[in-house]
């Protein structure tokens, strides 16, 4: 039944109240004591600050506000820091309510964007409360994570609904708030209405809290003994987490019984080369990894296997503290410590309360475990103290390690305060950039008003508040001296004092905030250039967040190849350092879009808030003909891979997103397209839930993360370009003559190193170089004969006389293409015609 069916004709407090908790009791569900009492003051009209432990039933106090605001015709939002806890809540929302009554909002893509309940991103609710502010159609929020409100890249879009929406209901959750004093005093004073703090330090599921001088893996195989399974063991790095889940091979942590059971459940999932094999191995073994590096399907596909009671040990990063779905009975800490970007520091109680807090579910555990370690010198000490017994002359000669010098260490001091610790008060985060000015101009009524009350009456101290004063009036001139914000001499029916000579896109500085100047720089390219859709491609690459981990893995191999190249040219090894430091990953175009940006910015000042960032991923990628798991293995990315895809996921989007139709070549068409199924076939839910949220037509529930893609096969256009790549990659290696990897690609075919050299040295005896350009690769030299079961393929070689007389055969397989996600091409033969 949806709650919509349950709306009274004459909502009260006590009808709704009636309504909802009928609804609650068929759904099974009795309302714990502060779930009772925040439903009791949000329906009374007051704003509630609901800090409860992790497990206690917020999501459901947020449905209950979204039923009460919607029965008494007022719009909703509910906010969620990341898109994939939006996303969730989203579809959780349209079983709730009818998907005709919710709609979504990420800046990545919008859904029924008029509905009277929406769920979306932070940065949206903020982007539009600056535009907005009184005037907008909002009469409640329910800002999930509220304790995000303290970070320091992001806190500011927690603050500025707060500040700017007197009209609004606000309901703010999380599990780590601290002391919300100042809040529920500053809300009531903003808007008259009653702040009601709901709290509580009981927790459905109870927690235990130990420090061991156990190891590890003594740690987990008492664990496992005494059925204190499902086990999170926490770890700051994601190769740590690899590395202790690669080591717990050697402990049998399932039986034959569970084996079968994890392999039955497993069924035809496939796991790519790279990580993924690893993965297999791993969680067949009832072994899980968990991190922000995987794909979304292979996290997807750890978390349902430990929903099913499959997996005994999963070991992870600190991300499960941001909404992991998996069903925990004990975390163990490795450390205490972790590296933030900057240094490397202790944690502070709002971290480890995150984590711990994830310790024992409701529904799954009558109690809940939090396990920490002592640092390993302190282990090694305590165990070299207990051989030595209770002689005390041996204990006095035992050599006690200290911690590696400049290690930041942890002790059980340590650890018992921060269990008894509160979460430190949440500190002001107000950020001042070009697009918050932009948009607070484009409000309606007097413009001066909105900064005073933006700017003097916000949470900051005073002397940042004055600070942010300046650099809001020297923001407001660049743009008066650019044009894009002119004064007026009256005020217009608004009251407005000033006005945009530019529109703004209604997702402005939300999704790719430079998209609008890489439309600008697709004026300079030359359509006619051979080069032209890779020039394209080269333009939306600069414009998107740099994949780190890709660019560094980039100039690590460049710099490789430098060195070698110098020590050859007989440089001596000083100036080799000078000369190397210049070198850097790939940048297409980079002059052209440097000086296209400077001139941009020039009438355009918000872009300043952002960073162009000329890079070669997808273009590499496309030139070198790889495909998802070549470019992983080529530069070493496996604990990255999902961030790797994310990253393609983008610039797929963005091709299709930004390039005007009328500018679309075929080769641009078929970039797109091969782009696309690269992604798909890697891991369809980054596109199939996007594509289903921006086509209205779309299915009212995304696709599963693990569901198997479309046939490859099917998008005939994608797969000719997969075909065309892979086999240009055996001209590119041919022309290179690298008969090993020649070898590696078709051994399984019979042509190894040596039958590949013997069949190109006749060619070679004739010619110096095999073409590799645009020409060479184009869809002119490369012949197709299609069947239902097999295509048989002919790649001509570009030879410096243009004889086109010599090619490479092969056949590809397209059942065997659909199971593998990848061209399977056959090498038949390589031969003069």
């Amino acid at each position: 039944m949806l709650l919509t069916d349950l709306v009274p004709e004459a909502p009260d407090a006590d009808s709704l109240y009636d309504a909802f908790t009928t609804w609650t009791s068929e759904q099974g569900i009795e309302l714990y004591p502060a779930q009772d009492e925040a439903l009791i003051e949000i329906l009374s009209g007051s704003h509630v600050i609901l800090s409860t432990p992790t497990g206690s039933g917020k999501s459901l106090v947020a449905t209950g506000a979204h039923f009460a605001a919607l029965a008494t015709g007022r719009r909703s939002y509910y906010t969620a820091p990341i898109k994939a806890l939006v996303s969730e809540k989203f579809f959780a929302l349209c079983q709730q309510f009818g998907s005709a009554n919710v709609g979504m909002v990420t800046g990545d893509a919008a859904v029924n964007a008029g509905a009277p309940i929406i769920a979306c991103t932070a940065e949206v609710l903020a982007n539009l409360a600056l535009r907005e502010g009184e005037y907008a159609n909002i009469g409640q929020v329910v800002m999930d994570e509220f304790h995000f409100y303290g970070d320091p890249q992001r806190g500011w879009a927690w603050q500025v609904p707060i500040i700017e929406l007197p009209q609004v209901q606000f309901v703010l959750m999380s599990a780590t708030l601290g002391d919300v004093t100042f809040f529920a005093g500053d809300l009531t004073r903003r808007t008259g209405l009653a702040t009601s703090v709901v709290s509580g330090t009981e927790r459905p599921v109870p927690l235990s809290h130990s420090y061991v001088l156990t190891p590890l893996h003594e740690t987990l195989d008492e664990l496992l003994t005494t059925r204190q399974s499902p086990v999170y063991v926490v770890h700051f790095t994601q190769a740590a987490a690899l590395e202790r889940a690669q080591a717990l091979m050697s402990t049998n942590v399932a039986t034959r019984e569970q084996k079968d059971a994890i392999a039955a459940h497993i069924g035809a999932f496939r796991f790519t080369s790279g990580f993924g094999k690893t993965l297999s191995r791993l969680v067949r073994h009832g072994i899980g990894v968990h991190h922000a590096g995987m794909l979304p399907r292979y996290r997807r596909l750890v978390e349902q296997l430990a929903q099913a009671g499959l997996l005994k040990v999963i070991c992870g990063t600190d991300t499960l503290g941001v909404g992991i779905n998996v069903p925990i009975r004990t975390v163990v800490l490795t450390g205490l410590t972790k590296y933030d970007g900057h240094r490397q520091r202790r944690l502070n109680a709002r971290e480890f309360h995150q984590i711990a807090g994830r310790a024992g579910r409701a529904g799954y555990d009558t109690s809940g475990y939090v396990i920490v370690e002592a640092p390993e010198h302190v282990i090694e000490n305590e165990r070299a103290l207990a051989k030595a017994g209770d002689d005390p002359k041996k204990r006095r000669k035992v050599q006690r390690k200290k911690a590696p010098e400049g290690q930041v260490t942890w002790s059980q001091e340590t650890f018992e305060r921060l269990v008894e610790a509160e979460p430190e008060p949440l500190k002001s985060r107000l950020r001042i950039t070009h697009s918050l000015v932009l948009n607070v101009i484009s409000r309606p009524g007097d413009t001066l008003s909105h900064f005073r009350h933006l700017l003097r009456d916000n949470h900051e101290a005073g002397p940042q508040q004055l600070r942010h004063v300046r650099q809001t009036v020297a923001i407001y001139r660049a743009l008066l001296a650019a044009g894009v914000v002119e004064q007026l001499a009256q005020p217009d029916e608004t009251g407005r004092r000033a006005r945009l000579t530019v529109d703004l896109q209604v997702d402005f500085a939300l999704n790719q905030p430079l998209s609008t100047f890489a439309l600008a720089a697709l004026e300079l390219l030359d359509v006619e250039a051979p080069t032209y859709a890779l020039d394209v491609l080269s333009v939306l690459e600069a414009t998107l967040d740099d994949p780190r981990q890709v660019l560094l893995a980039q100039q690590f191999q460049a710099r490789g190849e430098a060195v070698a190249q110098m020590k050859a040219d007989g440089i001596e090894y000083e100036e080799r350092m000078d000369l190397l430091e210049e070198v850097t990953w790939p940048k297409p175009l980079a002059e052209l879009l440097e000086h296209a940006f400077a001139t941009y910015s020039a009438g355009h000042p918000w872009v300043a808030d952002y960073e162009l960032s000329p890079k070669s991923v997808v273009r590499d990628m496309h030139e070198r003909a790889l495909g998802f798991g070549e470019l992983i293995n080529l530069y070493g990315l496996s604990r990255s891979e999902g961030l790797v895809l994310r990253y393609l996921a983008d610039a797929y989007k963005a091709l299709r997103r930004t390039v005007p139709e009328a500018m679309r070549s075929e080769a641009i068409v078929d970039l797109t397209e091969w782009l696309g199924e690269i992604v798909r076939q890697t891991d369809s839910s980054l596109l199939d839930e996007w594509e289903q949220l921006v086509d209205p037509n779309r299915p009212d529930a995304p696709a599963q993360v693990d569901a198997a893609p479309r046939p490859l096969t099917a998008n005939t256009r994608a797969f000719t370009v997969l075909v065309r790549n892979a086999l240009f990659r055996r001209v590119e290696l041919a022309a290179l003559r690298r008969w090993g990897d020649l070898g590696a690609l078709d051994e399984g075919a019979g042509w190894d190193a040596e039958r590949w050299r013997a069949a190109l040295d006749p060619y070679f005896d004739d010619h110096d170089d095999i073409g590799t350009g645009p020409d060479a690769r184009g869809p002119q030299l490369l012949q197709v004969e299609k069947t239902s079961a097999t295509w048989r393929v002919r790649q001509v070689l570009d030879d410096p006389a243009g004889d086109h007389d010599w090619s490479i055969e092969a056949d590809v397989d397209l059942a065997a293409s659909d199971e593998a996600g990848t061209a399977v091409v056959t090498l038949r033969n390589v031969s003069l015609s």
